[in-house]
Parts: C-alpha cells; structure tokens; sequence
C-alpha cells in the first residue's frame, strides 16, 4: 500500500474514532476467522497451558463417566440385591475416581487460568505498544473513556475467545462426546430418540448468538462513552465548579448511563430468555427419557441402575449441549470487542522510519534546517507552512512568533517527525531527518511542551523520566540548576513527595521548573520549548527564566512564543502568518533592527 493509500485508510478509520458527543456507529463486524488470524499469534508459547487445561479437564470427564457406572453398579447389585458385600470395592473406586477427578479439576482451573492471564497481559501490552507508535494527535482527539474500555473490556473479551473460552470448548465437546458415548453403550435405540431434539439447542443458540452480538456491541460502545464523560468530568473537576455545571455533568453521565442501561438491559433480556428455554427443552428431554425407560424395565429390557445411568448421562449431556450454546454467546460478544480492537489495530502509524534509515552517530551538533518546507495536516484543504525555510545553529536562540493557527507548533511536530513534510525537508546537522531513525533524532531534541507533562509519581521519578538511568547524583544537580531544589525542601517527603494527578499538587511555576530539571537532565543538543510562559505571571516568569537560560546555554534552541516580552534580547525572531491557499513561496523580510524576520 503506498503512503497516498495508507493516508485514505488511516482518515477513514480515524473518522470512526473521532471524538463524538453521541455514540457514533458500531466498529464494523470482523469474522471469526480473522479475529483467530490476528490474535492466534499472541497465543505463541501458552499454548501448552491450554493444552494441559484441556487434558485435565476431559480427565475429569472421564472419571464421571466411570463414577457414574459404578453407581449403576452398586444399584443393580447392591442395592437391588441387598448384598453389602459388593458395595465396598465398587465404592473404593468410586471415592478413588472422585479424588482423581477433583485434582485433575484443579490442574486443569489453575493451568488455564495461567494461560488466560498471561496471554491478556501479552495482547494488552502489544495493543498498547501500537498505540504508543502513533502520532500523538491520536489519543488527542480522541475519547480516553473509550480507548480505556478498549484496552480493558474489550481485551478480557478476546482472551474469553481465544484463551480459556477455547479450552472450555474443547472439553464441553468432548464431554458430550463422552456422555453420549455412554448413553449409546447402554440403550443406543433410546439414546437416538433422545438426542432427536438436538437440532433444537443448536439452533436455538445460533439465534441468541446473532442477537446478543448486536447487543454486545452496543454495550461496548456505550460503556465506552460513558467512561469517557466520568474521566472527563473527574479531570476538569475544577472547571466543573467554577462554572457550576455539577448538574449538567450530572446529567451527561445519566444519558450516557441511559444508554448504557439500554443496551445492558438488552443483554439480559436476551440471557434471561435463553436460560429458562434451554431448561424447559432439557426437561422435555429427561421426561421423554423416564417414560420410555419405565416401559423398558417393565418390559425387562433395562435395569433399575441401566436407567439411573442413562439419565445420569443424559444429565450430564444436556448441560454440555446447552454450554456449547452459550459458549457461541461468549464468541459473539468477545467477537464485538474483536471488532473494536482490530479497528484500532489497523490504524497505522503516520509516520515510520524509511527503509535504510540508520541512528545519529553519537550526539548531534545540532544544526536545524528547514528547507523549502510545506505542510498540511491530514484531512485539511488549507496548508499550515508554505516554503518554509531557515536554519538555527548551535548556541543560537530562534523565537517563533504570530498568530494562533500560523504553525508554530507545527515546527516542533515536523522537528520532532510526529509529520512529515509535503514538500521540502527538515534537516539535522544537514541530514534529512526521515533518514535517520527516529528514537535516534529524538534522543537529540529536548521539548519543553505548552502544557507541562507530568506523571503521577515522585518529584525524583518525573525528573529522571528524561534520562531513567540517571544516577540520584545527577537528578539531583539538574534539580538544582532548575530551581526544584528550592521548593523540594519546603515538601513532606522532598523529593519523594508525590507531584499529584499531573502534577497538580504542584503550581504552575514549580510544574514548569520541574519540567525544566528533565530536560536539563536529558541533555540533548536541540531545545524546543513551545509556549514555556503560558499561564505563569511576571513573578513567576521571572523565576523560571533564570533556570531556563541554563538550559538553553551552548543549545540549538528554538522558542515558540506569542509573547515578544519573554524572549530574551539576543534571540533572532521570526514571525510567521496563517498560509492562505494562494500564497507562492515565502519571502523574509529583514526589520530595521535588524533583528527580526517576517514571514508572509
């Protein structure tokens, strides 16, 4: 598939991902054949838990069978003839066939249960590592409450499939294969009649299945929305108060809850039906059993034990027959979280390294070049950088200025390779940066984002995020470069302390220094710092440009502003201007001062 084509798939599926203030429609229906193509792979390795599951399991099976002889036996001889010398060694095997069945139950739990948990962990962790390779505007405009449910409900659903949902079928078949085996041993003309009705659960479990994959999807999806209005509202806690929207909030949660209960309601519904009918066609069942079996003994054609054991495995039988539907129940709804996670699977990565694209030999000098550069976000007609070009060299301090929507941050998304340019190039130490890889570029570019990131961790463990094999030496010296050192006393457990739910135990400054001590500590050679003043008042601002322009010494640094007053004096200035659709190439126009560039 060329990048065109990938481009058309990826807008297309994107689309269906899109943040939305109603449920939009269901992820599209994936056959079972290619959710056993897709996540059978994963299974690689565990495959001999389920395996063993299955050997325990249809042990246990067996041992019923032959429990369930012996109690025809003690019955006929025995009980009938009163003879309490033949119980003893009939009922020794018995108690010994009990003892087998129990631990094989046990092994065959436990092992599979292995498997099941490890194979979720395995599929949760290669969903999750897909996500991470994709632009990070992914996860931005869309619902979290909803990739939650997908990376949570919707695995656990497929593992059901995959894992212990296909050892469960493989022993509930084997086991009707048993008891009938047996039914059949003792009266196969009996047996005949009584699996004439077979067709009947067979079919019935294929219509419910249908039904409740509809229903499985709808539930899915609703409860991805409604785990989306809970995180959202429990994140912008402070703005709900404000603004005094507790009931609205309140009340998007119970429509979103309604719909929800809905679809929840549908399901049991479905459930609620299927069970009471699959109990009445098994009481149809023994009765017809117990009728003919009655003329049989009276005919003397059957012993009193013969047809005790008959319906034990009849017993027996019918529940494996009715768990075989309800294990259909079980694919169609792990099939629909199938669906949702193979959609989001299939969305690729905007951004990938060329083929033959080798790492930066050590660390770059760090001279920033972009080159012709022209580039439109994905989806839109109107271009955000047209002919686009000027270099940053090292030690040299660029500001970024102008209005929203001119591309500034566009800069750092395209330095950084979350994009790629239409036409022209952003070159690193005069090389291409698609023909490097990218961990290697990243490694040699520090940005400082508008929104302060952090993690709800210590103080110590968001600092050394920027270089985890930092010695508690070294975090220590870049806190104190960056003035963390200072309010770190002032905390419970200094750098311990926790930062809070992305870092909002910490003020805007303290967050904005922190963030300063990771990038001091990551030490890379290019500085990207995209609105490092927004929200911060003169007092602060004044505080952080101190540790600021420790970091920025002997770097490539380019700041992207919208404030002029917080760039420093001896930074060489660029003002960029929204692109219009008819603009020809760029020009630069050098200010009186000498200073100052124009973009327009």
């Amino acid at each position: 598939m060329d990048s065109r084509e990938s481009r058309r798939v990826n807008r297309r599926l994107s689309l269906r991902l899109a943040d939305r203030s109603e449920r939009g429609p269901l992820a599209p229906a994936v056959s079972l054949r290619r959710t056993f193509r897709e996540f059978w792979p994963d299974t690689r390795g565990l495959r001999w838990f389920f395996a063993a599951g299955v050997v325990f399991a249809v042990l246990a099976a067996l041992c019923e069978v032959v429990a369930i002889r012996l109690f025809a036996h003690i019955t006929d001889e025995v009980l009938t003839t009163r003879d309490m010398d033949a119980f003893w060694t009939p009922a020794g095997a018995w108690l010994g066939l009990a003892v087998v069945a129990g631990g094989a139950s046990i092994a065959g739990t436990y092992t599979t249960a292995v498997g099941a948990e490890r194979f979720l962990l395995r599929l949760r962790d290669r969903v999750f590592a897909h996500l991470q390779k994709l632009s990070p505007d992914f996860s931005e405009n869309r619902r979290l409450g909803d990739l939650m449910a997908r990376l949570t409900d919707d695995i656990e659903a497929i593992e059901e499939m995959m894992g212990s949902g296909l050892v469960k079928l493989l022993t509930t078949v084997a086991s009707a294969v048993f008891f009938a085996a047996a039914a059949f041993f003792i009266r196969w003309d009996l047996a005949l009649v009584t699996m004439a009705l077979f067709p009947a659960f067979l079919i019935a479990s294929k219509v419910f299945a249908s039904r409740f994959r509809t229903a499985s999807a709808t539930e899915r999806a609703s409860n991805g929305d409604m785990n989306s209005v809970i995180e959202e509202g429990l994140a912008n806690q402070a703005l709900v108060h404000a603004y005094n929207r507790e009931a609205s909030e309140s009340r998007r949660l119970h429509r979103a809850g309604r719909g929800w209960l809905r679809a929840n309601l549908r399901q049991a519904w479905l459930s609620s039906v299927y069970g009471p009918l699959m109990q009445v066609m098994e009481t149809i069942c023994l009765i017809v059993i117990l009728g003919v079996g009655a003329w049989e003994i009276a005919t003397g054609r059957l012993t009193l034990g013969g047809l005790l054991a008959f319906a034990a495995y009849l017993a027996m039988l019918y529940p494996a027959v009715q768990s075989l539907g309800e294990i259909a129940l079980t694919v169609s709804e792990a099939a629909a979280g199938s669906d949702r996670v193979i959609e989001m699977l299939k969305i690729q990565p905007t951004v990938t390294d060329r083929p033959g694209a080798e790492p930066i030999p050590g660390r770059a000098r760090g001279v920033i070049a972009f080159d012709h550069v022209t580039f439109t976000y994905p989806g839109r007609r109107r271009p955000t950088l047209v002919d686009l070009s000027f270099t940053v060299e090292p030690g040299e301090l660029v500001a970024c200025t102008g209005p929203s929507g001119a591309g500034k941050s566009t800069l750092a998304k395209l330095l950084l390779r979350f994009y790629d340019p239409q036409a022209g190039a952003v070159l690193l130490d005069g090389i291409d940066v698609r023909d490097v890889t990218r961990q290697s570029l990243r490694d040699n570019v520090t940005i400082l984002h508008q929104e302060t990131l952090l993690f709800a961790g210590s103080v110590r463990d968001n600092i050394a995020y920027g270089r985890p094999d930092a010695s508690p030496d070294e975090v220590l010296a870049a806190a104190e470069l960056a003035g963390v050192h200072d309010f770190v006393k002032t905390l419970p457990r200094g750098y311990d302390s926790s930062v809070g739910q992305r870092g909002r135990l910490l003020s805007g400054g303290q967050r904005q220094r922190l963030a300063i001590a990771r990038a001091i500590l990551r030490d890379a050679p290019v500085l990207v710092l995209d609105e490092p003043m927004t929200g911060l008042d003169e007092d602060t601002v004044a505080r952080v440009m101190e540790p600021l322009r420790r970091l920025m010494a002997g770097r490539t640094t380019i700041m992207i502003t919208h404030d002029l007053r917080h760039v420093p004096d001896d930074a060489r200035v660029i003002h960029l201007e929204p692109a219009a659709p008819s603009h020809g190439p760029v020009k630069f126009r050098r200010w009186a001062a000498g200073a100052e560039f124009l973009i327009f």
